[in-house]
């Protein structure tokens, strides 16, 4: 007689608790509906699930989000770049010392070459019929990224690899959580047909029936966990898999969960106490305009140049989301001004690349630009903002102001000479400014986010005034 495995799965949520408290009553309630039919449910998250943009996240680093997913019986979750990569090394080392769930994750070591006490290379699940479903788990390779945060992260594929050698000889099936994005999901599909279940996250793919591919059920659940991943898996009485079909739920019309609610309203309290530390007090308003000449993006600029000691700096505008009030700055006043999970870094520019790059972001579509992702957690791009360089512009008959001239360091831009440029990591991506995605040379300075820099030159602007 066959029987349907339940397989539910959230991706992504980012920390957008608005959502949570619905998906924790749907949740609560289709466990509740399973056991009364006597039917088996695996609950997994695919990662993600912390975002610092969040203020809850941002102070308890990430611990309130593993409370949320304790107190819903998570079978499993893997980890995604915003637990590995936007956290210090001991915050991430410690993140999970209270989870009542296995993080399954085969591809994160510690600098020995070791892997961390807190994860497994893979979960089996033994269920009432003996069917055993085995857990595998990876996330993307950002190798630099983890390096400096001292971790060593593994080329997922290579880890897949060792880790279906290890299970596959006791798995009815295989069911990978990937933190890997769609077009690797796809090739993984391709390569390693072991994989009965790619549950897909990172890139914020939606497939509302799965993707059958070489064999694999693909899927995604988008991001925020406005919906929710449900796949039906049935096996014969031989514990054979032999019938996969996935779907995803709309949970906004779902009631909301009052204890997830409550502790989701104290958790804002205690972190509103935790982020009202005194940075500094100021003695005049900073200001910002996103689109002309203010004086907040300049301190940020200089802090940045001065945090990475190049030659010069660029920082678009819209980076910041208010202007500083004079009067006791906290840090909850940094992070709502400046949110984003966002690096400074140092590139090395020829004067002709720089060029092109500076006169790409001095046009009106780069300034208008409303970016979504990259780290960006804010409305507009804005004006590109300079330290140590001069760019002068007039206005032709178009009506717009076009650059006339560039100096660097007070002298004409030199085609051929490589600058040290300080920057923001998500520039290197290479998604709004190719050329400096493809910067041979690249310096990432971590676990410091641009709030940090602000804070530490608040603090120096402070006291030498008051010196």
């Amino acid at each position: 007689m066959a029987e349907t495995i339940h397989l539910y799965h959230t991706n992504d949520l980012h920390s957008y608790f608005e959502n949570w408290p619905k998906v924790a009553h749907y949740l609560k309630r289709m466990k509740k509906e399973h056991a009364a039919n006597g039917e088996e449910m695996i609950l997994v998250d695919v990662g993600d699930h912390i975002d610092r943009v969040h203020p809850i996240t941002e102070a308890t680093e990430g611990k309130a989000n593993v409370d949320l997913l304790n107190a819903l019986n998570y079978d499993a979750v893997t980890i995604g770049n915003n637990e590995g990569i936007t956290l210090p090394h001991e915050a991430l080392d410690t993140l999970y010392k209270h989870a009542r769930f296995p993080v399954v994750l085969s591809n994160l070591y510690t600098e020995l070459g070791e892997r961390p006490s807190w994860v497994k290379p893979y979960e089996i699940i033994t269920l009432s019929n003996g069917t055993k479903a085995v857990l595998l788990g990876v996330s993307v390779f950002y190798e630099k990224f983890y390096q400096l945060l001292g971790w060593k992260i593994k080329d997922p594929f290579q880890s897949l690899q060792e880790t279906i050698q290890m299970v596959k000889d006791e798995a009815d099936m295989i069911i990978l959580l990937s933190h890997l994005g769609i077009n690797d999901d796809e090739i993984v599909a391709k390569e390693f047909p072991e994989i009965d279940v790619i549950l897909g996250a990172h890139t914020h793919h939606i497939f509302e029936k799965g993707k059958l591919l070489h064999g694999a059920l693909l899927t995604g659940a988008g991001k925020n966990c406005g919906l929710v991943g449900h796949i039906s898996l049935t096996v014969d009485k031989t514990r054979t898999l032999i019938d996969k079909e996935a779907e995803v739920i709309n949970i906004l019309s779902e009631p909301e969960c009052e204890d997830t609610k409550q502790f989701l309203e104290n958790e804002t309290i205690k972190s509103d106490e935790i982020l009202s530390k005194t940075v500094t007090v100021l003695e005049e308003d900073l200001s910002l305009d996103w689109f002309g000449p203010s004086e907040f993006p300049d301190l940020l600029a200089a802090a940045i140049k001065e945090w990475c000691k190049g030659e010069v700096s660029m920082v678009n505008a819209g980076i910041l989301l208010e202007p500083l009030k004079k009067g006791p700055v906290t840090k909850k006043d940094l992070h709502r001004i400046c949110p984003h999970p966002i690096n400074p870094c140092t590139v090395y520019l020829k004067g002709d690349v720089l060029k092109e790059v500076i006169l790409e972001a001095r046009s009106e579509r780069m300034e208008q630009l409303k970016l979504k992702g990259l780290g960006f957690r804010g409305h507009v791009m804005g004006r590109m903002v300079f330290d140590g360089i001069e760019v002068f512009t007039e206005p032709l008959e178009d009506g717009l102001h076009h650059v006339k001239e560039i100096l660097v360091s007070g002298a004409p831009i030199q085609p051929e000479r490589i600058y040290a440029v300080d920057t923001v990591d998500m520039f290197t991506l290479g998604v709004l400014y190719p050329s400096i995605g493809h910067a041979e040379k690249k310096t990432y300075y971590m676990p410091e986010m641009l709030r940090d820099l602000l804070a530490w030159k608040l603090k120096q602007v402070h006291s030498s005034k008051n010196a």
